[in-house]
C-alpha cells in the first residue's frame, strides 16, 4: 500500500497529492497572488511585468506562470511581456522568441538529416560486409 502524500515544493509541509502539486495553504497563497495581480492590472493596464511584480509583491516567475497558464493575458495589457527561456528577450506568447524557435527548428532538421545520413552509411557498410562474407564462403 502506498500513501498518496508528498512534501510541498512551496513550503515543505506534508500534503495529500493533488493536481496542482502543492499543499492547500500554498494553493490559497497562489490564488491570493493571482487576485492581487488581476486587481492591479485592472487599474494599470500599461504596466510591465517588473512593475506588476514590484507593486504586488508577486514574483516575476509566478506572474509568468499565470501568463503561460492563460490566467493573465498579455493581449489585454499592452506592455506585459515575459522572458524567452533561451535568450531572455521579451516575448508575449509561447516559451521562446521567434528567432530562438527558428534556430531550434533548423538545428533539429540538421540533426535529423545527419542521423539519416549516418543510418544510410551504416546500411551501405553493412551490405558491403555481407557481400564480402559471401565471397569468402
Amino acid at each position: 500500500m502506498t500513501l498518496n502524500v508528498d512534501n510541498c515544493p512551496g513550503c515543505g509541509k506534508l500534503y495529500v497529492k493533488n493536481s496542482q502539486g502543492v499543499c492547500i495553504d500554498c494553493i490559497k497563497s497562489i490564488e491570493e497572488q493571482y487576485d492581487k495581480c488581476l486587481e492591479y492590472l485592472r487599474e494599470q493596464r500599461n504596466c510591465t511585468i517588473t512593475e506588476l511584480s514590484a507593486a504586488t509583491g508577486v514574483s516575476i516567475k509566478q506572474i509568468t506562470k499565470f501568463i503561460r497558464e492563460g490566467r493573465i493575458s498579455p493581449r489585454n495589457n499592452a506592455n506585459l511581456t515575459y522572458f524567452c527561456e533561451v535568450c531572455g528577450s521579451s516575448i508575449r506568447e509561447h516559451t521562446m522568441c521567434e528567432p530562438c524557435r527558428t534556430r531550434l527548428t533548423k538545428e533539429s532538421l540538421k540533426l535529423q538529416e545527419k542521423l539519416q545520413q549516418e543510418a544510410e552509411h551504416n546500411r551501405i557498410a553493412f551490405n558491403i560486409r555481407d557481400r564480402l562474407k559471401e565471397r569468402h564462403k
